[in-house]
């Protein structure tokens, strides 16, 4: 019997038509899986199945969630950003947690709960290992990070007493119930792009998971090298995140979950 796939026309035109077919009669989909949204487990034989290809320069990794979580499409991340996450999947030498290229500053990730008008809602706090220079430029220019944010459409969080607005085509991708990536526009209008990717998935608490699944989004608060730090408790890293605000040196916006 013919799985229930959805193939997108973007996944055709990436995996060739074969393959496609391949995908669609089922000699080459898995009839069991974990839906890469809401982990739990799917069945192409019974239910609506979409195939999601993530998809660098060179390596495609294809995976499946069920259509009612995430419709199928392409992601599009940076090479070497895809080569870690298959690296960690097939068990190979996981990569430096502090990027590929430790001279370079790269973003580090935090997940936590967030008391904001009276409810616990999930947010990531995203915060350099150094200063962000303006590509293009040497640096003299100072930190630019949170500048470059600005123009992307976050907005100053001066304080944690309300939710931030929600920026448009900007999204969180949670994968079998791991966070992936923060993905972001991409140019002209074309697939979302990672501005950040997890070179392995970073798992998350029960609890910040069931309270993305209840909002349907994610709160993300970004801070110049050195405001927040890795706090290891949730209270602190409130505090750290108060402090930043007090200071101007928080931004924040509200994203959606990819696909949902």
């Amino acid at each position: 019997m013919p799985r229930m796939l959805d193939v997108s026309e973007d996944v055709r035109a990436e995996i060739g038509d074969a393959e496609a077919d391949r995908l669609l009669v089922g000699d080459s989909a898995p009839g069991s899986y974990d839906c890469t949204s809401c982990r739990t487990p799917g069945d192409s034989d019974q239910e609506r199945t979409s195939t999601v290809l993530f998809v660098g320069d060179e390596t495609a990794v294809l995976a499946f969630a069920h259509a009612t979580c995430i419709p199928s499409q392409v992601v599009q991340v940076a090479e070497d950003q895809l080569q870690g996450a298959v690296r960690s999947i097939t068990g190979s030498e996981p990569q430096n947690s502090e990027g590929l290229m430790p001279e370079q500053a790269v973003l580090g990730i935090t997940s936590g709960l967030v008391l904001i008008e009276d409810d616990l809602r999930p947010a990531l706090v995203v915060e350099p290992t150094g200063p962000i220079a303006r590509p293009g430029t040497d640096g003299s220019g100072g930190d630019q990070f949170l500048q470059l944010l600005l123009e992307q459409g976050f907005v100053p969080a001066p304080h944690l007493n309300r939710l931030p607005g929600v920026l448009p085509g900007w999204s969180v991708l949670l994968a079998m119930g791991q966070l992936h990536a923060v993905l972001q526009p991409g140019a002209g209008g074309g697939s979302p792009v990672a501005w950040w990717q997890a070179h392995q998935p970073l798992q998350v608490t029960e609890g910040w998971r069931t309270a993305a699944n209840k909002s349907q989004s994610v709160l993300v608060f970004a801070a110049p090298a050195g405001s927040i730090g890795q706090q290891p408790r949730e209270d602190l890293l409130r505090d750290a995140l108060d402090k930043a605000a007090v200071n101007g040196l928080l931004v924040a916006a509200t994203m959606p979950l990819a696909g949902t």
